[in-house]
């Protein structure tokens, strides 16, 4: 139970630094590409404004195929892109692949049911008035869903966290990687449990400030 944390300080910090890192890339990349995802799913949805059935089942089978996958799985199933993109399937810039690709379907999907949520006359308005699609995505849906959406990218923010941890298991580094390799191998509780305090740490703080950013949106 005990542990010299004179040097382990120092590893753990640098293990936290490895997931904030890890997580805030995720969150931008997978943040963009999962936005772009969610809208193309509800724009080219049947009626809409750029109706497209196509485009509309080929995104919302990749959805349903890729998050039900247990993202252990996911990791070892998405290494050969992993390999060809980074060279590497070790290591946090490796694991910082399959977390964008898991968080972008997932935030997609997100970003669809909230635009669902608007009031399709504010939309019908807009094209009656000559609205380019463009500029109904830009001044109508994303205003109009921004407290919900921040709420939906707040809750993925939690399991990108866990993504994270769990690539500790196939030394993908960060506060996973720490707890495994200097509590769990060693029997060491006391560090597993400092690791996990860490990451409810990181949890808590990331949940408050986008509970706060929601209630500033929605107060609009």
């Amino acid at each position: 139970m005990n542990a010299d944390w004179g040097q382990l300080g120092p590893v753990l910090v640098q293990a936290l630094g490895e997931t904030l890192w890890a997580v805030s890339i995720t969150m931008v990349l997978g943040g963009i590409f999962g936005f772009i995802i969610g809208t193309m799913l509800y724009t080219t949805r049947r009626g809409n404004i750029l109706a497209n059935a196509a485009v509309y089942n080929v995104l919302n089978v990749l959805i349903n195929i890729v998050r039900p996958i247990p993202f252990i799985v996911f990791i070892a199933f998405i290494q050969p892109v992993t390999l060809g993109l980074i060279g590497t399937s070790i290591g946090v810039p490796a694991i910082i692949v399959p977390m964008t690709i898991a968080a972008s379907f997932a935030i997609g999907r997100i970003v669809e049911q909230n635009l669902v949520t608007i009031d399709p006359g504010v939309i019908e308005a807009a094209r009656a008035m000559g609205a380019s699609p463009l500029r109904i995505i830009g001044t109508i849906l994303v205003p109009e869903a921004l407290g919900p959406l921040i709420l939906g990218y707040t809750f993925i923010f939690v399991g990108v966290v866990d993504m994270s941890a769990l690539a500790g298991l196939i030394g993908g580094g960060g506060l996973g990687n720490f707890a495994i390799l200097y509590g769990y191998q060693r029997f060491n509780y006391g560090v597993t449990l400092v690791a996990v305090v860490v990451i409810i740490v990181i949890v808590q703080l990331g949940q408050f400030l986008g509970n706060w950013l929601a209630r500033k949106a929605l107060r609009r």
